[in-house]
């Protein structure tokens, strides 16, 4: 019997006519939710009974739980022959466990049909919008409002249709459509005053309308909400098309000329310093979002971001306003994708003072504000930005580093956080951070595929666009890692069709490296070798000197360390700057140029590599030199920290240069400690 289930709304099924199935009693639509909400994975007796009765539950709660899926069997297959076992709501292990098919229950169709309007060209994305939104009868599992267990299910799906609605609207802009979408989001901010988004797109609907006027009020009724109800300052998005209906002539397109544009910038800025007092936290507020925007820019946009970002947050702390302080740290979402720090001195200093104003808030108060501080001290402890101490030794055994620990407390509970709030914004700054204290060991890439990819679908699903840029890079890095190059190749063309789609220069900086290390990998370093000369011009004025200092020698120690038991030119290599590499290098240097004494000193004081998407093609570095020089100790450490790398490229989880299977370079360096 073919059946549908529904949580959008009161607990439902219908059978293959459409009808109705009687369910009985609430308790009985209750353990149907709960069985739906777990989606096809097995619930335990005692916890349907913790859900049911979260309070006490009474002494017989677990034969009324067997008498409630009992009610329900009979319910859902009157037709069952006694004595046969349901093939649908199925006793397993602890517990029980409903088999729906994927289509037959509204929730997760709403989610397909989501997934599938998010890629589609407007006029269709508009059909598949409203069919996916016609799903909805009422509020998540509307009969249980209060039950604990519906929680997370209810807030997940509330923000898909909120952003479903937005989208929506969207598509309905791009057809021309803009009447239909004013009505429509008049209702949706009315009822959601809090949406940003919604109200950027009523103001543009608006203003398409031939309504100037009521769509700069919209705007101003945007900010008095955000003040009034929030206590915020408008966002961007805002401010930005304010700016955009103000220069833009009436009934005139988003192509505004330059001058036009560059008169009204003149003309806002002159209004700005003539209206807000010189020591109004608003200007710091406005600098910091100016700050947060001008790094997306490129180069030179993202060096004058590093510069005076630190001033706005040392002026923040010295007004001693804890809260304002937290809010200037925290807005600086910028995604990041490189490990290492371009300014390690500075970043330390934001971790410190990203630490002290998280200690500052209420715990209880500013649960968001809180994990967007925590997000900052993931994002900034970078390879080993926040070391307070020396790093231990490559020789050594392994160390558990303290701020190491701490910023990985700091990345789980930012997710954590952010995923209790319901912020996708948010969830995608926390994401970020975990992936940069994803290195406390080698051999990370599937994790951090796993990571890139929630970024993606949560950055296409919310419109973050420069999130999504980074989740597209994350698992370039990651499947280069894992040697799935075609799948990397895919995520490299996504990126750059994004990154000019939504200017953002600075990916194809990343992907010029890729297509060199697939070239390499594919058809060899004579291939790759002019592919890399263009990737290493690329990066020498990026704006990211953690990224391009060392680099090139780097690409020239490829074909070295490809080649089994190969040794560097000392001659080649004294004229490149191994800049931050210098002390892995050193040691097989010194063993190339023949001084096995000074090579097996140097490998005695050399650091462990950082913990970043370079510390595998390092220990590969080390493990050559010491297989070299004969220096055990840091050769059963290469060993040790390579194999859970064992089936990944050496380098390549970086997405710049690979030095071979780290399984080739864990072999030689087994054979030698043989």
């Amino acid at each position: 019997m073919r059946l549908a289930f529904g949580v959008l709304g009161p607990v439902a099924a219908w059978d293959a006519a459409g009808d109705a199935v009687a369910l009985g009693a609430p308790r009985h639509r209750e353990v149907l939710g709960r069985l739906l909400v777990a989606r096809g994975r097995v619930v335990p007796v005692d916890r349907l009974v913790a859900d049911l009765w979260p309070q006490e539950p009474p002494a017989g709660a677990v034969g009324a739980v067997r008498t409630f899926v009992a009610a329900l069997r009979r319910a859902l297959e009157p037709d069952r022959p006694p004595r046969r076992p349901s093939r649908l709501l199925v006793t397993q292990g602890p517990g029980y466990v409903l088999h729906a098919n994927r289509d037959a229950v509204d929730a997760w169709r709403f989610e397909a049909t989501v997934e599938r309007a998010g890629a589609a060209p407007p006029r269709a994305a508009v059909a598949l919008w409203d069919a996916a939104l016609a799903l909805w009868r009422g509020p998540v599992l509307a009969d249980f409002p209060s039950a604990p267990w519906a929680g997370a299910d209810r807030a997940r799906l509330e923000a898909l249709r909120l952003n479903a609605v937005e989208r929506r609207a969207d598509a309905l802009l791009a057809t021309g459509s803009v009447r239909e979408a004013a009505v429509d989001l008049e209702a949706h901010v009315a009822a959601h005053p809090w949406r940003e988004d919604g109200w950027v797109l009523l103001a543009t609907a608006l203003d398409r309308s031939g309504r100037r006027g009521d769509a700069l009020a919209a705007l101003r009724r945007a900010r008095r909400v955000l003040a009034e109800e929030l206590g915020t300052d408008p966002g961007p998005g805002l401010v930005r098309a304010e700016a955009r209906i103000l220069r833009e002539r009436p009934g005139a397109g988003a192509d505004v000329p330059a001058g036009i544009a560059d008169g009204v910038w003149s003309s806002a800025a002159a209004a700005w310093e003539r209206s807000v007092p010189a020591r109004s936290p608003a200007r710091l507020h406005a600098t910091a979002g100016l700050l947060r925007d001008l790094a997306v820019t490129g180069s030179e946009g993202l060096e004058e971001a590093h510069r005076h970002r630190q001033e706005v947050v040392a002026a923040a702390e010295a007004t001693g306003d804890a809260e304002l302080t937290a809010r200037i740290i925290g807005s600086y979402d910028v995604p990041a994708v490189w490990t290492r720090a371009d300014d390690p001195e500075g970043a330390a200093r934001l971790v410190r003072a990203a630490a002290r104003a998280a200690a500052s808030l209420d715990p209880g108060r500013s649960p968001a504000l809180r994990a967007r501080l925590l997000s900052v001290v993931a994002v900034e402890s970078r390879g080993d930005a926040a070391a307070d101490g020396p790093l231990a030794g490559a020789a050594g055994p392994p160390v558990r580093e303290p701020w190491r620990a701490r910023a990985e407390r700091a990345a789980e509970e930012a997710v954590r956080l952010a995923r209790l709030s319901g912020d996708p914004a948010l969830l995608a700054f926390a994401l970020n951070g975990a992936f940069m204290q994803s290195f406390g060991r080698c051999g990370g890439c599937a994790g951090r595929e796993a990571t890139g990819r929630e970024l993606v679908r949560l950055s296409a699903g919310h419109h973050l666009p420069g999130h999504e840029v980074l989740g597209r890079l994350m698992r370039l890095q990651a499947l280069a890692g894992l040697g799935d190059l075609d799948a990397a190749a895919a995520e490299a063309e996504a990126a750059d069709r994004l990154a000019a789609r939504h200017e953002r220069p600075l990916a194809g900086v990343f992907t010029a490296w890729f297509a060199a290390l697939r070239a390499c990998e594919t058809d060899g370093w004579r291939a790759a070798r002019p592919l890399y000369a263009r990737a290493l011009e690329a990066t020498a004025g990026c704006g990211m000197p953690g990224l391009a200092r060392g680099t090139e020698a780097l690409v020239a120690l490829v074909p070295v360390l490809r080649a089994d038991g190969a040794l560097p030119s000392p001659e080649e290599f004294a004229r490149l700057d191994a800049g931050p590499y210098e002390p892995w290098l050193t040691p097989l240097l010194l063993a190339a140029a023949g001084s096995a004494d000074r090579a097996r000193q140097a490998l005695d004081r050399v650091r462990r590599p950082p913990h970043d998407l370079l510390q595998e093609a390092l220990w590969c570095l080390l493990a050559r030199a010491a297989g070299a020089v004969g220096h055990l100790p840091v050769l059963r450490r290469a060993v040790e920290e390579l194999a859970p790398a064992r089936a990944e490229s050496a380098g390549a989880a970086g997405g710049l240069i690979s030095f071979g299977p780290v399984a080739r370079h864990l072999h030689a360096a087994e054979e030698a400690l043989a």
